[in-house]
């Protein structure tokens, strides 16, 4: 593995590179790109793809990469500048794209400001509250989410979080009417550090789920878009805005193993199924359209 940092407007972004540049057999780097996580949780899956030269990154303000913007708030298009700056730097585009979480909303922005930047997108549950039906009810439990975090710290805001997450279906006074959670009930801690800068649980990803989609825009491009469900998340909150997006998109959502983070480790703390995923991200590449 290699390590590159290159200036983009108003940041440092450092980025890995897994493999060889160019590449030996003349295949398409396969970029993966998250939000709030950095490359770090990706080394898990990139690890199954031998065969390919893999580029990972950390987003600016997070992980190696800095900002000189004097903002710590994030956005997809944003961002999505980043991502194309470390394209660019690699000089092998278009790429194949793997994206998760809030990396998939900058995805889904890099389609549609440099279309010739990736050839084949997989958007694994971008989490994206508007194009749900319940939008309004969605937005509430974030909210509630952000304020318990406000005050009582990252053990209560994250055991909230994960609560909200994990809720099957949409979200009705059977949810709202509950107690919030015991964080030691998910092995977290409920003494406040006094901390209030948890990138997941403030509002400073706010702007990057407020991005909407073009279909029209993204359905012009050259580059095949999938969107992607965990079969574990099917029902559950990023489950239905994966299934939901897909639909704006025209499309079904395509499932992998496991849940949200079903990339990572078999036995990381949050466990995944990086083998079985990888397998099924390698089969969806190979597709023709």
């Amino acid at each position: 593995m290699t390590t590159h940092t290159i200036r983009t407007d108003g940041a440092e972004i450092t980025y890995d590179v897994h493999g060889e540049l160019p590449t030996t057999d003349g295949s398409r780097p396969l970029v993966m790109i998250g939000q709030p996580m950095d490359a770090g949780g990706f080394y898990a899956l990139a690890s199954h793809f031998p065969e390919r030269t893999v580029v990972t990154y950390d987003p600016r303000g997070l992980g190696r990469s800095t900002r000189s913007d004097g903002l710590n708030t994030q956005s997809a298009t944003v961002q999505a500048g980043d991502v194309h700056a470390v394209i660019r730097d690699l000089g092998e585009g278009p790429v194949d794209m793997f994206a998760s979480s809030g990396g998939a909303i900058t995805a889904l922005a890099l389609v549609t400001a440099y279309p010739q930047d990736v050839r084949t997108l997989v958007a694994h549950e971008p989490p994206l509250n508007h194009v749900l039906p319940d939008a309004a009810a969605a937005q509430r439990a974030s909210d509630e989410v952000q304020a318990l975090y406000q005050a009582k710290g990252w053990g209560h805001g994250m055991a909230a979080f994960v609560a909200m997450t994990m809720w099957q279906g949409e979200f009705t006074d059977d949810y709202f009417d509950q107690p919030p959670p015991d964080p030691e009930q998910f092995g977290m801690p409920i003494e406040d550090d006094g901390s209030r800068d948890d990138p997941l649980l403030s509002n400073r990803s706010d702007e990057v789920g407020e991005f909407r989609p073009d279909p029209k825009v993204i359905g012009a491009a050259p580059t095949r878009v999938l969107i992607a469900v965990g079969e574990e998340s099917q029902g559950m909150l990023t489950g239905r805005m994966a299934t939901h997006t897909a639909e704006l998109l025209g499309q079904e959502a395509t499932v992998f193993p496991s849940h949200h983070g079903g990339f990572s480790a078999e036995d990381g703390p949050w466990p995944g199924q990086a083998g079985a995923f990888a397998v099924r991200l390698r089969e969806v590449l190979a597709e023709v359209d």
